[in-house]
């Protein structure tokens, strides 16, 4: 069966509509998990440890972590690995990603922990950068993995729903929840009851947090249109997830 599926240029092509479980190799499937997994743990190892501002028109400051530029960028390619290759391919990825900031985490506790070597400087910066508390990578992991899955379901099954119409409805409605589940979890378990951390501030850095990913995917939704046409014409399909297993801890493909 083929439907013809409109692209980012307007152009109609058609693509043969397939259940996941029909197609056994894609061209460019290890090459999106590699970007997945390399801009989640970029965005938690370079962006996560500085805090940045923007400045308000009154003169006060809008704090926000750096890492929150990048991250949603991990969102996007979900969104992408779900719509082109089907919930249980985007599991896969899922899975992958988490096992890295797991492994993630371990070497860095490994690394911080081993005592320097007389005279050298670094000690102080690297557990400033690295040494994040395991209340907070567990909290990282958590709200990631709840998001992510999340996120993933919601699109499969909008886009059964839709008959794989409304891209933009199904990546911006799924952002919405996965994004969201993601920030009421991580804030809360990370920061809950700490000195400085207010529930009602806690409560705000939630929503804004929330707010700014999702904007994010909006202003970037002709990316992911493009992106998914060009894959989805490059691999000659349109996956729908009928008769997919949707639990998270499946390994069925």
């Amino acid at each position: 069966m083929t439907d013809s599926t409109q692209t980012a240029s307007g152009h109609t092509s058609s693509l043969a509509h397939v259940s996941a479980g029909q197609v056994r190799h894609f061209r460019y499937y290890d090459l999106v998990m590699a970007a997945f997994v390399a801009i989640l743990l970029l965005s938690n190892i370079i962006g996560a440890s500085k805090p940045s501002y923007i400045p308000l028109p009154d003169g006060r400051q809008w704090a926000f972590g750096a890492g929150v530029l990048f991250f949603p960028i991990s969102y996007i390619i979900g969104d992408v690995l779900t719509e082109v290759y089907g919930y249980a391919r985007a599991r896969r990825v899922i899975w992958t990603g988490f096992a890295a900031l797991a492994f993630m985490a371990f070497m860095a506790w490994v690394v911080v922990s081993l005592p320097p070597a007389d005279g050298w400087p670094g000690q102080a910066s690297y557990e400033f950068v690295f040494g994040n508390s395991w209340r907070i990578v567990l909290a990282s992991m958590a709200a990631f993995w709840v998001g992510e899955f999340a996120n993933s379901y919601v699109l499969a099954r909008m886009k059964l729903a839709t008959g794989g119409r409304f891209l933009w409805m199904r990546t911006i409605g799924s952002t919405i929840v996965g994004q969201g589940l993601d920030s009421l979890i991580f804030y809360p378990l990370a920061f809950y009851g700490l000195a400085g951390w207010p529930p009602e501030q806690l409560m705000q850095v939630v929503l804004s947090q929330w707010l700014f990913k999702t904007t994010w995917e909006v202003v970037l939704t002709p990316v992911t249109y493009a992106v998914v046409g060009l894959l989805k014409r490059r691999e000659g399909v349109d996956v729908f997830d009928e008769g997919t297993d949707f639990n998270p801890f499946g390994a069925k493909v």
